[in-house]
Parts: structure tokens; C-alpha cells; sequence
């Protein structure tokens, strides 16, 4: 049987980033019956959050589970037009909404296997500087290109309207400094070809906590 979409992506960025969950996300994923029981619809009686991607945490007697929901049109686009084969306007968007639940589950996975809190927004934030350098190293995109994607990525997107404020500001917070560090790493790296380095600075950003990454942009930027 060929190996998921999601599973080649979780691959890809755990391998650029020198990290090993020892779990394959496909055995993850939820469709949209499961992730309803999840949330526990039914017994809340009221309308939840239905968005594209979803991870999913529940925990009980010290035990964390995962779950990680992605539309399946997503998918079935991704299995059509395979980003590993190049990204273009059918699979661009898909492509990002995949990467986000990719990295939020590996975020996750290895920051509980080291017993490691992790906050709401440093998720965020990680996976918005995920798909910076995935779109740049999978697309092969010259260094002069990192601008569009940048303007791409970071500022022809909206949010959703049903958000409430917190999710509003962590989002839009995570937006800001991604598209800054994102910058930062354009001016540091890519004008002079410099990607070695760059992955390598990438791979100490991902290995802080929220603080030092906030802090690494800040004197970065």
C-alpha cells in the first residue's frame, strides 16, 4: 500500500528538522464522525468549531491522545496534484492546510514524549514558519521568489469570521511574527544562498519554547 500524502509530509519535515515522533500520522487521523464524538457534540448540545484542520487532545488517567483532523477534499486534491511533485495555484492552499495539522501533530507528539507543556500560540507560530520553508524548499523557488511567497502566505490571508477574540489575536499574533521571522530569514539566508545555514538556525528556532522563539524573532527581525 503507498504511503499517505500526510505521511510523506510528516516525514519530510521531521527529517529537515532532525526529530523522530516514532509515530506515523496516518493511524491519527479522524474523519468528521469521529471528530464530532471527540468534542463530544452530542452531549454539549451545541454548534462547535468545524474548521479545515483540527488537532484533537484528549487526556485522561495522565495519558495524552491525538487525533488530528484534515478535510478529506484537502486530501483527495493533495493525492491528485502531489506537492512533492511541485506546488501550484490546484494544491498551493491544500498544501498549507496539510502541513499546519502535520506540524501541530508532531509539535505535540514530541513535546509530550519529553513531558514538555506547549502553548496554544507557539504551535501557531511553528506551523506559520513551517509552511515559509516547506513552500520555499519543496517548491524549489529561487531566493528573489521568497518575497511573494512571503506576501503569499502572510498577508493574502484572512481570518475566520467565526473566531472569538483569543483565537483572533493568537492568530493574528502568529501571523505577524511568522511573516517577520520569515523576513528576517529572507534578508539573513536566501539573498545570498545561504540555506545550510538557514536550516540550520531552523533547526535551534524549533527546539525553544514560545518565549525564546519570540524573543529569537524580535532580535532577529
Amino acid at each position: 500500500m503507498s504511503t499517505s500524502v500526510l505521511s510523506r509530509l510528516q516525514r519530510g519535515l521531521e527529517s529537515m528538522y532532525r526529530v523522530d515522533t516514532r509515530l506515523d500520522v496516518q493511524a491519527f487521523i479522524v474523519d468528521e464522525r469521529e471528530r464530532g464524538a471527540t468534542l463530544g457534540e452530542a452531549e454539549a448540545g451545541q454548534t462547535q468549531r468545524r474548521p479545515r484542520e483540527q488537532l484533537l487532545l484528549t487526556q485522561a488517567n495522565g495519558e495524552l491522545s491525538l487525533g488530528l483532523f484534515v478535510d478529506a477534499a484537502a486530501i483527495a486534491n493533495l493525492e491528485r496534484h502531489d506537492p512533492l511533485r511541485g506546488l501550484s495555484d490546484q494544491n498551493f492552499w491544500d498544501f498549507c492546510l496539510a502541513i499546519e495539522g502535520v506540524s501541530h501533530f508532531i509539535y505535540v507528539a514530541l513535546r509530550a514524549a519529553h513531558d514538555r507543556s506547549v502553548t496554544a500560540l507557539e504551535l501557531e507560530l511553528q506551523a506559520e514558519v513551517d509552511k515559509f520553508v516547506t513552500c520555499l524548499l519543496l517548491g524549489q523557488q529561487a531566493p528573489q521568489d521568497a518575497g511573494r511567497l512571503r506576501h503569499r502566505l502572510y498577508n493574502q490571508v484572512g481570518l475566520a469570521e467565526d473566531l472569538d477574540a483569543t483565537e483572533r489575536d493568537r492568530y493574528q499574533t502568529a501571523n505577524d511574527e511568522a511573516r517577520r521571522y520569515a523576513g528576517s530569514l529572507e534578508r539573513r539566508y536566501l539573498r545570498g544562498g545561504h540555506v545550510t545555514d538557514m536550516l540550520a538556525e531552523l533547526r535551534r528556532f524549533y527546539r525553544l519554547g514560545l518565549d525564546g522563539k519570540l524573543g529569537h524573532i524580535a532580535q532577529a527581525a
